[in-house]
């Protein structure tokens, strides 16, 4: 028996709570053989973690620019047995699109299937969850890009960090903004940010900072500090936590996960392209936090439809072309830093929705980026929000794709991994597996 297959009887024997090998079915038996023949398997095929060189990501010595997706929901759907397929499903498909980056949450703070269930506690179950997540990743050549807190409050977030202090007497005050700068509380997000660094996956015995699976670590989901629109608040934050990070992570990449709004310390011409003067009180400044020397690479988010409620789809087509080169040429010229673009959306609740539309403003994403790729520039990729697998309609928002291969979207990013594939592999294209990927694109 090949050692990949012997790799894959033992996750499959975790994954189904068996205690021997023999316990599992025939069906089972032959799964796990025909995922050996058919697809590299975690004990064989090799990763190495992603570098930064300039403005450029790099992976084994060459370019790496991105293409990917979010799924927020990968643990969340890996801990029951019912939904454990949905997860399987999606890898199968981002394999199938060339997709090389998922970008989801490695957090769950007092909610449904929480991971941490109080302050450093944890739930082993979800964490095996999380493992699984990480070996399928890897298994079908996918890395994670895993954000570790919400500033919004969907799966607790920083609010449920801040409910928990004050419940337990521990808190200076019950503001959300505590989460940044009460010391009680940063210390109780270092402690799980040790954890989560630290952990030993059970099924491979590697702890998630020495495993290439995951692309890079984000420090928070979209961070804002209402309460101190100066942004020293949250820039001190993100200065010890990504120092603190680095400390025990030395080989993955950082980045924050903010919006990309520009805050007090920018230019004004900077300041002037936030989509309104609110955007530029959050606390929160691109340029300001993404110098932050610890920080590898920055992200941006773009959400017309939020953001530009009167306009219509010309304006923001316009102010969003803008939008994606002002960033751009910032991490090309002054951050000397790549840039993802890690979560873009047109609302399908929007009264002027029109798939075309879509499929329009998407592509616009995409062109920007393989431009940047092709002249050696800071647009390292860009991250779609979001893909689901059947039978999530309920976990569907006005931005979600089931991807289905009839779809023009479907072609549109899946044209767009071919074209980065190209950018970053050139003529030995021909010696991965985008030769059969992209075969008709």
């Amino acid at each position: 028996m090949l050692l990949c297959e012997v790799c894959f009887l033992i996750y499959f024997q975790h994954i189904n709570g068996t205690s021997s090998i023999k316990e599992l079915s025939e069906v089972e038996l032959l799964q796990a053989s025909l995922w050996s023949q058919t697809s590299s398997c975690w004990s064989e095929r090799m990763m190495n973690f992603v570098r930064v060189n300039g403005t450029q990501l790099m992976l084994d010595g060459k370019p790496f620019y991105v293409n990917g997706w979010n799924s927020y929901w990968l643990m969340d759907q890996a801990v029951e047995d019912y939904s454990w397929p949905r997860v399987l499903e999606m890898f199968q498909i981002g394999e199938n699109m060339g997709l090389s980056v998922c970008r989801s949450w490695a957090f769950n703070d007092g909610a449904y299937h929480a991971l941490q269930v109080s302050l450093g506690r944890f739930n082993e179950r979800v964490f095996k969850a999380l493992d699984k997540v990480v070996v399928e990743a890897r298994r079908h050549g996918i890395r994670l890009l895993l954000s570790l807190v919400n500033n919004l409050d969907a799966f607790g977030g920083k609010s449920q960090y801040v409910r928990w202090a004050w419940e337990e007497g521990i808190s200076l005050t019950s503001s959300n903004d505590s989460f940044f700068f009460d010391p009680a509380i940063r210390s109780y997000f270092k402690v799980y940010l040790k954890t989560i660094l630290t952990r030993k996956n059970h099924l491979t015995g590697i702890e998630y900072r020495d495993d290439p699976a995951i692309f890079a670590w984000e420090l928070i989901n979209e961070p804002a500090c209402l309460s101190d629109a100066t942004g020293d608040t949250l820039q001190d934050w993100l200065e010890e936590m990504a120092a603190y990070v680095k400390s025990i992570d030395k080989k993955h990449l950082l980045t924050v996960g903010f919006e990309g709004f520009y805050g007090p310390a920018s230019p004004p011409e900077r300041l002037s392209m936030n989509p309104s003067e609110f955007y530029g009180r959050t606390g929160a400044d691109f340029i300001r936090n993404s110098k932050i020397s610890n920080i590898d690479f920055t992200s941006v988010h773009i959400y017309p439809d939020q953001w530009l409620k009167k306009a219509n789809f010309s304006e923001k087509m316009k102010y969003i072309s803008k939008w994606v080169s002002i960033h751009i040429e910032d991490c090309d010229t002054e951050l000397k830093k790549p840039v993802l673009f890690t979560e873009f959306g047109l609302s399908s609740d929007h009264k002027d929705y029109d798939p075309a539309k879509r499929h329009i403003f998407y592509k616009s994403i995409y062109d920007a980026v393989h431009n940047s790729a092709k002249n050696n520039g800071a647009g390292g990729g860009a991250l779609i929000w979001q893909f689901l697998a059947r039978g999530m309609e309920k976990y569907n928002d006005d931005f979600g794709i089931f991807p289905d291969s009839r779809q023009p979207m479907y072609e549109l990013i899946k044209h767009q991994s071919c074209r980065i594939a190209e950018v970053n592999y050139k003529q030995d294209i021909l010696k991965t597996p985008y030769k059969d990927i992209c075969q008709k694109n």
